[in-house]
């Protein structure tokens, strides 16, 4: 737990600041049957975020990187919005359905093809992401043909902006899948084969844990949830944009994962960490805008509020700030003595 406790008192600061500047930033209304209010648009925007961040954690956990999900996004979301925009009844939920497959399908297939390529031929995880990174966006530029994809089908805007029992339905989504995954990771060996694999993959090799296939198999998942991710975007506008979709968003991903506590060289992870993380990050986006930080310092105010939290977290610096203050004053010289005291 202690590795939470610079998050959570950079979120409670984050929130604390809303408040003054804002008295009714945590007032929350129910209008409709729904929950509308500022905390509620923090989780709204912080879901697609906390999935591309999910999956990333786990592919940061066994040494790798995915600098392709973006590109991830804009593709699942260009796709779904191109076969939905070529239905005569964009209001069916059978196409929506077909269409939502098609695009996790396709973001499965991706994911296959980072992890072919970092666990079978061998190529360094930065390189062979930065690969689809850069095609992927082509492709999601082929599939909207270079234009602004815009649908009208009610059960597709379901997924980035409707509701369910009151609460916004993406947020349950994401909540659903980190639940099934830290399940699966946590409640089950994989969680340690993931952390052996990233802590030393030869040893863990030599050991007979197939590494190879847990490599591929967090590429996949990676790339299944920035699928995911991508849905909520492009329904929550009710449009599909293959330039600007997601973009970034793998930056704001690894800064959540290093947030939460997870290494970037790999081995132990904290997935509750990286949700935290997401959180904090969609907080700060907030708070930009409530305490009304130009926009031409915003970034710079973020990168200062990222670095002091970094630095919080870091235990050599933590180490040596404590020593500098335990440090003791310098010995006092005869030259520095009272004149009564050298006399006697």
């Amino acid at each position: 737990m202690k590795r939470f406790v610079w998050p959570v008192a950079v979120l409670v600061a984050l929130l604390v600041t809303d408040v003054y500047f804002s008295h009714s930033f945590f007032s929350i209304e129910l209008r409709g049957g729904h929950l509308y209010g500022s905390l509620v648009d923090i989780l709204r925007a912080a879901a697609p975020l906390a999935l591309v961040a999910l999956g990333m954690t786990l592919v940061i956990a066994t040494g790798g990187i995915d600098l392709s999900v973006g590109a991830v996004v804009a593709i699942a979301g260009a796709l779904a919005c191109l076969h939905i925009s070529g239905l005569s009844d964009q209001g069916s939920v059978a196409g929506v359905l077909v269409a939502v497959g098609m695009a996790l399908v396709l973001s499965l297939v991706l994911g296959a093809w980072n992890g072919f390529l970092v666990a079978t031929i061998g190529i360094q995880p930065i390189i062979a992401t930065l690969i689809l990174m850069v095609a992927g966006r082509g492709l999601a530029q082929l599939i909207t043909d270079g234009q602004i994809i815009t649908v009208n089908s009610g059960p597709y805007k379901m997924i980035g902006a409707g509701y369910w029992l009151g609460l916004p339905l993406c947020v349950l989504i994401a909540a659903a899948v980190i639940a099934l995954s830290t399940v699966l990771v946590r409640r089950s060996a994989l969680g340690m084969l993931l952390e052996a694999v990233g802590g030393n993959a030869e040893a863990s090799r030599l050991a007979g844990i197939k590494s190879r296939w847990l490599i591929l198999s967090v590429y996949v998942f990676a790339a299944l949830c920035a699928g995911i991710a991508g849905l909520m975007i492009s329904s929550n506008v009710s449009s599909a944009d293959g330039n600007n979709a997601g973009l970034l968003i793998e930056l704001d991903a690894i800064l959540a994962v290093v947030i939460g506590g997870t290494s970037l060289s790999g081995g132990r992870f904290s997935l509750a960490g990286t949700v935290l993380g997401a959180v904090i990050i969609k907080t700060l986006d907030i708070t930009v805008y409530t305490v009304g930080i130009p926009p031409e310092v915003t970034l710079l105010f973020k990168a200062i509020v990222v670095i002091i939290l970094c630095l919080a977290q870091s235990p050599k610096f933590r180490a040596a700030f404590q020593r500098r203050r335990q440090r003791p004053g310098p010995a006092a010289t005869p030259a520095d003595q009272p004149k009564s005291e050298v006399a006697a």
